[in-house]
């Protein structure tokens, strides 16, 4: 195995294909429980082989984050897909061209201007987007609050358009990643759940159809007791979970998948430091889970065999990680030219920063997956 890891160029990623199935299993298994369309966000990973694993036993609907990834995934043979970021003028003609594919490309709103925009745009070129209202739920990132008059009055604007079909609603529990507990993670799961499932209600009693009603994080649909009144899920990160999820309490730290394969450039022992070769650009500067860890740094470092050692990645330039530890011993165990693997904070921040997975499998590495980057 070591041999195996000696022969990758560092910095480079390593996937551990057999808990990729295992955690694609669990979220199947959430969805089959629950009579719910499993629809995975795959801009976690960005890969056509690990979709076609989360996506294996359902639909092969998928969720994306950039235009781009929907093209590479088109031209894969996924053939239903959300881009699930709200929509604005210069993407529609990426968007249209997409969609003339043959690809169902589903969109979504928090904006009427833009809908009556869209509107125009299909209608001149003769196509029909389904178009889904982003809800917020309590991230206050983007989408219409649910109790307002907006929540009713875009619906009802695409429904009466002339080229979009209402497609439903759909939302992110993004604050779920701020829980401290399990408890507190259910807590936002309910409401997620429970907020959409009342707005479907209301949308329906105004005589508006709702034909989808989608939600889902990783932490929620790892905690969440029931999904009645739910149509849909895209969690994405479930597929690799990383140091935030394994330390929120949505897996275990022997669920992650992901590990960046790094080499000892550097040591100083005066110092009780070294120094790696994975910086900004290979593990990316998310700051994990510090309200529940403060000291959890940029990663965990972990041995060849995927072992805690102790030791975190204190510090961060460009293509240096700084590893600086009060247990001398530790870092002497360690020298110039010896590997380590790097558990990430953000696994789908991480894996964005590569070209592609070095796939390990029984201790040895199996083959090589692209990875799909750009917008």
């Amino acid at each position: 195995m070591h041999l195996d890891y000696l022969e990758i160029k560092t910095p480079s990623l390593v996937l551990d294909l057999a808990r990729v199935r295992q955690n694609a299993d669990r979220i199947s298994e959430v969805a089959r429980r629950n009579k719910v369309r499993l629809r995975p966000h795959v801009k976690t990973h960005k890969c056509v082989e690990v979709a076609k694993i989360q996506t294996a036993g359902h639909d092969g609907a998928i969720t994306v984050s950039t235009l781009a990834e929907a093209r590479a995934f088109a031209k894969n043979g996924f053939s239903d897909i959300t881009y699930a970021v709200p929509i604005e003028r210069g993407k529609f003609g990426d968007a249209i061209e997409i969609l003339k594919s043959g690809v169902k490309l589903n969109l979504l709103t928090d904006d009427a201007a833009t809908m009556n925009a869209l509107d125009v745009a299909s209608g001149k070129v003769g196509v029909r987007f389904d178009v889904f209202l982003k809800i917020d739920v309590g991230t206050h990132r983007v989408g219409v609050e649910p109790h307002t008059a907006e929540a009713i009055e875009i619906p009802r604007q695409i429904q009466d358009a002339d080229a979009l079909n209402f497609a439903g609603i759909l939302t992110h529990a993004g604050h779920s990643y701020d829980a401290k507990t399990k408890e507190q993670i259910l807590e936002v799961a309910r409401h997620e759940r429970d907020v959409m499932v009342e707005l479907a209600e209301r949308l329906r009693e105004e005589s508006i159809e709702v034909p989808t009603v989608s939600i889902g994080s990783t932490p929620t649909m790892s905690t969440v007791d029931h999904l009645d009144g739910i149509d849909e899920i895209r969690p994405g990160n479930y597929i690799f979970f990383d140091n935030f999820q394994a330390t929120l309490g949505s897996c275990s730290f022997e669920d992650t998948a992901l590990t960046v394969l790094s080499a000892v450039v550097h040591r100083d022992v005066s110092r009780n430091k070294l120094v790696v070769d994975a910086g900004a650009v290979a593990l990316s500067k998310d700051r994990g889970p510090v309200g529940l860890d403060p000291g959890c740094g940029y990663g965990r470092v972990l041995d060849l065999d995927g072992n805690e050692t102790g030791l975190r990645v204190t510090g961060m330039s460009q293509e240096h990680g700084e590893i600086v530890s009060d247990d001398a011993a530790m870092i002497r165990r360690f020298k110039v030219g010896d590997r380590v693997r790097i558990l990430a904070n953000h696994s789908c921040l991480t894996a964005a920063q590569h070209t592609h997975y070095n796939v390990v499998e029984n201790g040895r590495v199996i083959d090589r997956w692209e990875i799909h980057r750009g917008w």
